[in-house]
């Protein structure tokens, strides 16, 4: 009777593991310790370099395609013919949706519903993509390309991260500055489709193009990822306790004030030079393309800086600092060399201090499996920045008679004090100790 019930005991208990996570449980890799002094993972192999190349083709997906909206904007604006005010806001709230799911999605990574969250965002992003190619009034482009494709993209973004983050610890801001450089060649292919495939087979189909690499791109993310960690079932969808950190409401703050400044460039990058400098629609869209490209060779750069020399925080200070300069720069340019020197250098600048964004939290959070949760909260913050940033600029602008001159002043004074806040996050995590790596 005693052999019987141990043994039954233990099918039990099997049953109980068995049942843990039946979504990701087959996938998962290894089990590492939550406490980050010992969590060991592997830091390369193929299987932790195919988490990076997976989130590289998700960061392609969930920010390279928003960055099409300069092209549709253009589109709309000559076929919807509504003030592009009104068209704006489709892009700003597909944007500021992709930012703000990212809590749901980042709790739901480190819960271990990896691949069912990236199905179900993959499925509204392209179901959103179809819709909007048979759309033909303004409501239906806003609720089909602004709500559904931004939910879509906002619920992808996060498992991939979290997975790379519990493969590399040594070598994490490198992996993760690679895996963003997917947002810089999403930046560049998907504006790309559109704009070159409209001339040829027309707006729904240059559409339902876009929309099938995209289906390419997310159905190979989620057939190359790999969980490792063992999920965090258990766990608020907030971590409140986060807020009472010191370094990390710092973090937060300096992200939010780097956010409402940042897509002022990518907005009216085109318009200053279509209306000051004398480009042609076409042209300025290459100007986006250039800016967008550049942006691909410096992620990976100052991924390798962060790791190797100067620490993921520190290199974020530095990197965010300089494209506050540039963005002063800005207001020197009236020329059309001028423009394309600095479309390349302002590319360069964006994609530095994007390139170790994310690795700078990876670096203040200790628990591995509380990443997706934590920086999910901080995506959800700084939505609100993005949505705000583009109207203030604005707002700026036409209180200034179409002058870029104050517009330019206040995104170079925003980004500078970002760059401000973030160093203050260091020291409040190091104390004013200025040869630390972090």
């Amino acid at each position: 009777m005693g052999l019987e019930a141990d043994l039954e005991k233990t099918a039990h208990a099997g049953s109980r593991v068995a049942t843990l996570d039946s979504a990701s449980a087959s996938d998962v890799e290894d089990v590492a310790p939550a406490d980050e002094e010992e969590f060991q993972p592997p830091d390369g192999g193929l299987t932790a370099w195919s988490q990076v190349l997976a989130g590289c083709l998700v960061n392609m997906l969930a920010w390279g395609y928003p960055s099409t909206f300069g092209v549709y904007q253009l589109y709309y604006r000559d076929t919807l013919k509504v003030p592009e005010a009104q068209i704006s806001w489709i892009g700003s709230l597909q944007t500021f949706l992709a930012f703000a799911t990212c809590t749901f999605s980042g709790r739901l990574a480190d819960a271990g519903f990896m691949k069912s969250t990236m199905a179900v965002g993959s499925f509204l992003t392209i179901f959103g993509s179809f819709m909007t190619s048979v759309a033909t009034e303004y409501w239906q482009i806003f609720l089909a390309q602004g709500v559904c494709t931004g939910l879509g993209l906002g619920i992808i973004f996060m498992p991939p991260l979290a997975v790379i983050n519990s493969y590399f610890k040594a070598k994490r801001s490198f992996a993760l500055a690679i895996a963003a450089t997917g947002t810089g060649i999403g930046s560049v292919v998907f504006p790309a489709v559109v704009q070159y495939l409209i001339p040829q087979i027309g707006f729904p189909w240059a559409v339902r193009c876009s929309a099938f690499v995209a289906l390419f791109l997310a159905v190979a993310a989620i057939l190359l990822l790999r969980p490792r960690l063992r999920p965090r079932k258990l766990g608020p969808l907030v971590e409140w306790e986060a807020f009472k950190e010191g370094p990390y409401v710092l973090y937060t703050l300096g992200s939010f004030l780097f956010f409402w400044a940042l897509y002022f460039g990518f907005f009216y990058i085109n318009a200053y030079a279509r209306n000051f400098i004398g480009f042609s629609t076409t042209d300025s869209v290459q100007l986006l393309l250039i800016t967008n490209g550049l942006s691909v060779p410096s992620r990976p750069l100052m991924g390798f800086l962060a790791d190797r020399y100067m620490g993921p925080i520190n290199t974020f200070t530095t990197a965010t600092l300089f494209l506050g300069v540039m963005l002063f720069a800005w207001i020197g340019v009236d020329t059309r060399t001028g423009m394309y020197v600095f479309s390349v250098f302002f590319g360069l600048a964006n994609g530095a201090a994007q390139g170790v964004f994310v690795g700078s939290l990876a670096s203040l959070t200790k628990d591995p499996r509380k990443m997706g949760t934590r920086f999910g909260m901080v995506c959800t913050i700084v939505a609100f920045a993005t949505l705000a940033g583009p109207p203030t600029a604005g707002a700026i602008i036409d209180k200034s008679g179409g002058s870029y001159l104050w517009a330019q002043v206040w995104a170079g004074l925003v980004i500078v004090l970002s760059s401000l806040v973030l160093a203050a996050a260091r020291c409040a995590a190091t104390g004013y100790k200025f040869k630390i790596k972090i």
